[in-house]
């Protein structure tokens, strides 16, 4: 499991090679995605929740995907010009990162009739269909909502 500390050494070095003094780092407070671009801040961010979990070469991807993202502008998106950018700076995964999330965080867990597990970190404000059971909305297939307490100290 990565150490917050080397984390934030290794982007501190990433954005001193790969980009300027404007750019930052931060973690937030995301559960479901791993990093953050975000162009009008000009930081990379890593969830702290995540980071805390993954491998230390899970978590250095995660960063050069951010990164790769400065490099490649906002309009760039996971097309050819981010896939060539990530390529030269030394990426190696996927478009989207499938790790593990923050669901035990999650206070709405939903199931379906067959039993599929769901997890929201807000209430559901609409009904939902299991998206594993059907490509389509499908009342045969909605998901029943339970609320959970979720101590605070885990958040």
């Amino acid at each position: 499991m990565a150490e917050l500390i080397r984390v934030r050494t290794w982007a501190a070095a990433l954005i001193t090679l790969h980009l300027d003094a404007s750019w930052s780092f931060a973690f937030d407070n995301a559960k479901t995605r791993a990093g953050l671009c975000n162009y009008t801040d000009k930081r990379i961010s890593v969830s702290k929740y995540l980071a805390a979990r993954y491998e230390d070469d899970e978590i250095h991807q995660v960063l050069l995907h951010e990164v790769a993202h400065a490099l490649a502008g906002t309009r760039a998106g996971h097309g050819p010009r981010w896939k060539k950018v990530a390529a030269e700076i030394g990426y190696e995964g996927k478009r989207l990162h499938d790790g593990e999330t923050a669901s035990e965080l999650a206070p709405w867990v939903g199931s379906c009739s067959a039993g599929h597990v769901h997890y929201r970190y807000r209430k559901p404000a609409r009904p939902l269909a299991c998206g594993k059971c059907s490509r389509r909305f499908d009342a045969a297939h909605l998901i029943s909502w339970r609320e959970r307490a979720v101590r605070r100290s885990a958040r």
